[in-house]
């Protein structure tokens, strides 16, 4: 071997060596929370955990330079690999053999196992390339390269999000939170109110209102002092009134002016009189922008209407604090809970339960895209209103009513189907088992 290859085999072994650190920095700094990076830093008070501090609160200032100068790094080793291989061993099969070889040797040791390395000790890979990836990423040439190459791209393929930055994808972030807890860095009710929050603004108030039929209304000619029985009997501060068509709200009674009216000898007036404004939403509205609309508005309840301006349902602050943090039972509240399961492995859910909320406890895929609840999802595949022991199949379950409260499915059995019993269709239906032959 002369100098001239001793040279680039030495060449070759020190980028390979600069790689393994960078494939350890690069999954090591994005394994690092920042709350484990401050925690870090607290407790060692070290200049690379000080380091790493900066770097993982700011991850868009080191991605792209590193992967930048991996990708320089890479293609110079394997150019470097390829005029020594052409000098040790002329010809075609040559480069063939230094390919292969070059191949596995680069991705066994500056992929594989630095990046397996980092992941069974993330802490201490973050910490022990965050002063070099620091230096490297402050680089005056480098940082003027990456922002060249970012620009670029952003040529070639316009789009706001290149223009901002890194950016991930709804699914991607709850992979994160699922990696997370899975690895113990947050706790279970952590994870769960994360992903409540990743999934709230994609949630209508069609999603979280009560239903017309389930909303508690006083009717128009209701006195204050029926008003009010009726107010304290279902434990209500305020109520909606109903108006002279029975298809309309005309706005809000509230407990306290119908206590002060009943005080005053007003009890044999009507409820109506004394009524508040009331807000109207349409279905759609996000809830994200009607929960700031009821802090600024300083309002509690608004009244959901569809396309047509009908009164589709209603909806409270709590309704939305609920999607966030789950259900909020007081002393008032007595209703069936969403979900039992019974000793038996079958399930008793009521039939207002989401969709989305069926599918993931099941495990099945139940479309919503003209329904949200599994009581509709049921009523609509029957084609006509349900009697109790009709059922379905679906995926794999049976879906059985077991009680309708008029033409609406209050609570459903659902059941997994013998493997013997297993259709091919989508869907089966059952004749009621109530039918008379």
């Amino acid at each position: 071997m002369t100098g001239t290859e001793t040279v680039l085999l030495l060449a070759i072994a020190a980028i390979l060596m600069v790689l393994v650190v960078l494939a350890i920095a690069e999954t090591g700094l994005n394994r690092v929370s920042v709350v484990k990076a401050r925690s870090l830093a607290d407790s060692t008070d070290s200049k690379s955990a000080r380091a790493l501090v900066k770097l993982v609160e700011h991850p868009e200032r080191f991605i792209n330079p590193l992967l930048v100068t991996v990708t320089v790094l890479q293609t110079g080793q394997a150019y470097l690999a390829g005029i020594l291989a052409q000098s040790l061993l002329p010809g075609w099969y040559g480069i063939a053999i230094a390919f292969v070889i070059n191949v596995i040797v680069f991705f066994v040791l500056a992929e594989s196992m630095p990046k397996t390395w980092a992941v069974l000790h993330t802490e201490r890979a973050g910490l022990m390339t965050s002063r070099f990836t620091q230096v490297l990423v402050t680089f005056p040439p480098l940082r003027l390269i990456s922002r060249g190459l970012i620009g670029l791209t952003n040529i070639l393929i316009p789009g706001r999000g290149l223009k901002q930055g890194p950016f991930v994808s709804e699914q991607e972030l709850l992979g994160i939170v699922g990696a997370a807890a899975d690895d113990e860095v947050i706790e279970h009710d952590e994870r769960e109110l994360i992903e409540s929050i990743i999934e709230f603004g994609d949630t209508v108030a069609r999603e979280v209102m009560v239903p017309r039929p389930d909303m508690a209304i006083i009717p128009n000619e209701a006195t204050v002092s029926e008003a009010l029985d009726f107010a304290i009997d279902r434990g209500y501060s305020r109520l909606p009134v109903e108006g002279h068509d029975d298809e309309d709200v005309i706005g809000l009674a509230y407990t306290k002016d119908l206590m002060r009216a009943e005080r005053a000898g007003d009890g044999a007036r009507l409820a109506a009189e004394l009524v508040r404004p009331i807000r109207f939403i349409p279905e759609n509205k996000p809830v994200r922008q009607l929960m700031r609309e009821m802090q600024t508005g300083k309002f509690h309840l608004a009244i959901v209407a569809d396309e047509y301006g009908a009164v589709s349902g209603l909806v409270t602050l709590e309704d939305c604090l609920e999607e966030l943090v789950g259900e909020i039972v007081d002393e008032y509240d007595n209703e069936l809970p969403d979900v039992e399961r019974l000793p038996t492995g079958e399930y008793l859910i009521v039939g207002g339960m989401a969709v989305s909320e069926v599918n993931e406890l099941l495990d099945i895929d139940v479309p919503d895209d003209d329904w949200d609840t599994i009581g509709g999802f049921v009523f609509n595949t029957l084609g006509h209103p349900p009697e109790v022991g009709e059922s379905i199949r679906h995926d794999g379950w049976e879906l059985e009513v077991i009680e309708v409260e008029g033409r609406r499915i209050r609570r459903l059995r659902i059941a997994l189907v013998p493997m013997h019993d297993e259709d091919d269709d989508a869907s089966v239906l059952h004749a009621a088992a109530s039918e008379e032959p």
